[in-house]
């Protein structure tokens, strides 16, 4: 049996479909000795490489699905190689053999919090696919006194370079001054999101920390740089969740 070659390597742990199809449309990957195409059609035993290097498809295949959820602190990049040699999250991350951990969208340099992980490509795009409708949840720290118009402004929406975006949930979690929090709701994940809205609106944010990605909140007791797996009940309850999550 055949099946397209992104899904094919998505499935394996590679990387997500979009990444895929951008390191095809570089010449990085072959199939037999010949430069793969989008949309190509690939067996098990096919011979695949990226950059040169075999990725074992039935090893792959094999695997079972894993999910981790990782506290990532500030001062952590969501790339597997930075050329100015900072830390990034997978030095902390276990290793795992025939296949590589998948980030589920970023966090940015100065962003702490929740960021899962998985070895399964499909999965990962699920999540990632603006369809997707996920609610992703923040606390955020800004200056500035935030008036209700303000909030209420948020909810609606504003124009940003990118197009308009919105808050689908704000509220005032209490502080005063410099140390103003609230907690925010997004259902994309379009590149500082969460910052842009609050700058738009005239207030620098001063701390960021996702607390939820769906139905997955950050546990208080895992601590900054750590991780945990699912269990593979955890597993069942989120992938039966994410199949009656309705998608746009």
């Amino acid at each position: 049996m055949t099946e397209k070659i992104q899904k094919v390597l998505a499935h394996a742990g590679v990387a997500s479909r979009r990444q895929i199809e951008s390191w095809i449309e570089e010449g990085r990957i072959t199939v037999n000795g010949q430069q793969a195409k989008i949309g190509a059609r690939i067996a098990s035993h096919d011979q695949v490489f990226l950059d040169g290097r075999e990725i074992k498809l039935q090893k792959s295949r094999q695997q079972k699905t894993r999910v981790l959820l990782y506290h990532k602190p500030e001062g952590e990049l969501c790339t597997r190689h930075d050329p100015e040699n900072r830390p990034t999250i997978f030095e902390r991350l276990p290793l795992i053999r025939n296949s590589r951990w998948i980030s589920v969208g970023r966090l940015d340099f100065n962003t702490a919090g929740l960021l899962l992980l998985t070895n399964d490509g499909d999965l990962a795009n699920r999540l990632m696919h603006p369809k997707s409708n996920i609610e992703r949840e923040y606390a955020v720290r800004v200056r500035g006194p935030v008036l209700p118009e303000t909030m209420v402004t948020l909810k609606k929406g504003l124009m940003l370079d990118d197009g308009p975006a919105r808050f689908h949930d704000i509220i005032d979690v209490g502080g005063s001054g410099s140390n103003h929090w609230f907690h925010v709701v997004v259902k994309e994940g379009r590149n500082r999101l969460v910052r842009r809205l609050w700058e738009k609106a005239g207030f620098p944010v001063s701390r960021l920390i996702r607390v939820r990605f769906g139905p997955l909140a950050l546990p208080p007791y895992l601590k900054r740089g750590k991780f945990m797996e699912l269990t593979q009940e955890e597993f069942e309850a989120f992938t039966h969740w994410l199949t009656r999550t309705p998608q746009k």
